[in-house]
């Protein structure tokens, strides 16, 4: 399900960075997530190219009730840092910044290169997860740290390099 969001947003040409569960599965870990963490470069061009993928999926808000007026634009990604859609493709949360990380750009300085089948994308390393978790401070993120931590730990005892992983 996400290789195929994933192939969609690379091949449209978005800018974006993996960073949330998704991402935490690239770095080792064991959850299951059902839906993918984006953030993204908030620059019109690209903004312009990712308003047309969820839109094409047949984006609306998650959470709302069905069939309230939902117009994703240019204009919606200005004015609403953090969205989450349903769309045909599944479940995407799309962020303008990464809580302990900072906007695009930092989000960039702290991920790696990452191949899934013949798609190639950047998701934030296990130290970058690490520190947005400990921002947002939800219940559930406090448990995913726990397993972070320990994977960081098991890293580091075993002197393991994020690429050997």
């Amino acid at each position: 399900m996400f290789e195929a969001i994933l192939t969609a947003l690379v091949t449209s040409g978005i800018r974006f960075v993996v960073i949330g569960g998704v991402a935490a599965t690239v770095q080792g870990s064991a959850r299951f997530t059902n839906d993918i963490d984006l953030c993204y470069d908030v620059a019109p061009d690209n903004v312009e190219r990712l308003v047309r993928l969820p839109t094409e999926w047949r984006a609306c808000l998650r959470g709302v009730k069905p069939g309230l007026p939902f117009i994703l634009d240019a204009r919606t990604f200005r004015t609403t840092p953090f969205m989450t859609l349903t769309t045909t493709m599944g479940a995407i949360d799309l962020l303008d910044h990464v809580p302990g990380v900072g906007a695009y750009a930092d989000a960039v300085e702290v991920s790696d290169e990452v191949r899934v089948g013949s798609t190639v994308f950047r998701a934030l390393t296990l130290e970058a997860l690490i520190a947005s978790r400990k921002a947002l401070r939800r219940k559930k993120n406090i448990e995913h740290l726990i397993e972070l931590e320990a994977i960081q730990e098991l890293r580091k005892q075993q002197h393991i390099a994020p690429s050997q992983h």
